[in-house]
């Protein structure tokens, strides 16, 4: 079945970008009807995110948050089998000043969870090698062609999050840039209780514990998906002054402050299927259950 799906996403890869965006939207209005759990965690997450907005609101949001995540699910076939320039010319590549002045520097790309995530690291790639982690597929089909495509323009280097960071510090030492995704709950082992649109969220506080070990630079880069099946933007900001500080809360309050910022612009586009805040601080209930 696995290998099945796969195939279609094959032969879907071949359409032109503006009728696979509709396909893709529609997958994902399918997604809404048949995922249950799913819609129920992002409903729970944007009650907690956008409390101001009303339940109409927050539905509509939900809705649209589907469509784009759909449609960068089909999307993937780009990613596995396109040309490189095909993929050059669907995503777009701006602030690329901010790159450039800190070439020569160990570098962390930030990269929070849009659903264009992997469409501007796998673009990046195209240009410089990279040091990314990844969590291991049940599928070894699906686990192969997520590797395929990350490392198919350049040699990058991806380690596995079972394998912990060691090897990405010495990459990054070494040069690579670090495309790190900062903003899932992984436990509470290594994080803080850190506020997320006002929620106390565990966050990982490796962000300003690598910029430490690693002397490297922080380097925001965020890819948003363009409306009507026009491609992707990958946008570079300035690198962070002054970071880390010496205050990991403080810090990894900034970094979850930057991301918040990032949401409100396109708040359809963030994963909220994810369970963000599944690990509660002492003594709190949990949000997620029944």
């Amino acid at each position: 079945m696995i290998r099945f799906g796969i195939f279609v996403f094959w032969l879907l890869h071949f359409l032109p970008l503006p009728v696979l965006a509709p396909i893709g939207k529609g997958m994902g209005m399918l997604l809404y009807a048949l995922g249950r759990e799913r819609r129920r965690v992002a409903r729970i997450n944007l009650r907690l995110c956008f409390s101001e907005l009303s339940d109409q609101q927050r539905e509509k949001l939900v809705r649209a948050h589907f469509r784009a995540f759909g449609q960068s699910l089909l999307d993937r076939g780009i990613l596995w089998w396109s040309s490189e320039r095909r993929l050059r010319r669907l995503v777009q590549v701006e602030g690329l000043e901010h790159w450039q002045g800190v070439q020569g520097k160990p570098v962390i790309w930030l990269a929070p969870h849009f659903v264009g995530l992997d469409m501007g690291g796998v673009r990046l790639t195209a240009d410089h090698p990279l040091v990314s982690m990844y969590s291991r597929q049940k599928s070894q089909a699906i686990d192969e062609l997520l590797l395929h495509a990350r490392t198919r323009f350049n040699p990058c280097i991806m380690v596995s999050r079972q394998e912990g960071l060691k090897p990405v510090i010495k990459a990054v030492k070494q040069g690579l840039p670090f495309y790190y995704l900062p903003d899932m709950d992984f436990g509470a082992r290594d994080a803080e209780f850190v506020p997320f649109f006002g929620v106390p969220a565990a966050t990982v506080t490796a962000l300003p514990r690598l910029a430490k070990l690693t002397g490297a630079v922080v380097l925001p880069v965020v890819t948003r998906q363009l409306p009507g099946g026009r491609g992707y933007v990958v946008r570079f900001y300035p690198a962070w002054e002054n970071f880390p500080g010496g205050d990991s809360y403080a810090d990894t309050l900034r970094m979850n402050q930057f991301i918040e910022e990032r949401v409100k612009e396109m708040p359809e586009q963030y994963f909220w299927l994810h369970k963000r805040f599944k690990t509660r601080p002492p003594g709190e209930a949990r949000i997620y259950t029944h």
